[in-house]
């Protein structure tokens, strides 16, 4: 697909999901796009093949998910970065965020670090391997205002590990399925604070849980 033909798509698609894009985040969404194409014809970045289905799950979803981003977040970790969604995005949604993707398999990596340079991404790094590994760098402790997940199977079991990199208050978006509204039950310092729909099309769901310091009320006016 051209891409003036793309990026004419996109914006259709967007406008049917109620965002609004900029030139510079439409430029951006469409090298992201271009690049993710090219590479996933040599590695398995992604199995959509609809280009209407692809855009609305990788692209669009993270934008409106960026929209419940905390108004203070200066740094997001990904988990599972995989083909770069909903990081990438999430990043070009929110420019001022330093990005943190960890992804386990060496040549998808390759992959997010390609995408960083091609599309001129700063304050990005790529963490290779699992994400249970990172717990040993006490320099990641309660350093991210926000964490990310979409690939990886989420459970309260793995939210209890996952914490560890958040500081309160900040909050995991968890992108889910059709009907997703599961993980209401977590246990503190974790607190849930809604289920949202993200794109009517896909019926995509974002789940939004706080982790809240101890002895404080969760601040719920910023979500």
């Amino acid at each position: 697909m051209a891409p003036r033909d793309f990026r004419s798509r996109l914006a259709k698609r967007a406008t049917k999901a109620g965002l609004t894009l900029g030139d510079d985040l439409a430029s951006g969404l469409s090298s992201y796009y271009e690049l993710l194409a090219r590479w996933n014809q040599k590695i398995n970045l992604t199995a959509l093949t609809d280009p209407d289905e692809a855009i609305d799950r990788l692209l669009l979803e993270p934008l409106a998910a960026a929209r419940h981003l905390p108004l203070w977040t200066s740094r997001l970790l990904d988990v599972g970065s995989g083909g770069g969604s909903p990081a990438i995005p999430l990043k070009l949604a929110a420019p001022q965020v330093a990005l943190t993707m960890v992804e386990v398999k060496a040549r998808k990596s390759a992959f997010l670090r390609e995408a960083i340079r091609q599309l001129g991404l700063q304050d990005v790094n790529v963490e290779t391997g699992r994400y249970e590994e990172l717990l040993t760098r006490p320099e990641l402790h309660d350093a991210h205002d926000a964490v990310s997940v979409r690939a990886v199977r989420i459970e309260p079991r793995s939210l209890a590990t996952l914490q560890a990199f958040l500081r309160p208050p900040g909050v995991f978006l968890l992108f889910r399925g059709a009907g997703g509204n599961g993980l209401q039950h977590v246990l503190p310092p974790l607190e849930f604070v809604q289920t949202v729909p993200l794109v009517e099309a896909t019926q995509s769901r974002l789940t939004i849980i706080a982790k809240r310091a101890i002895g404080s009320d969760l601040i719920r006016a910023s979500f």
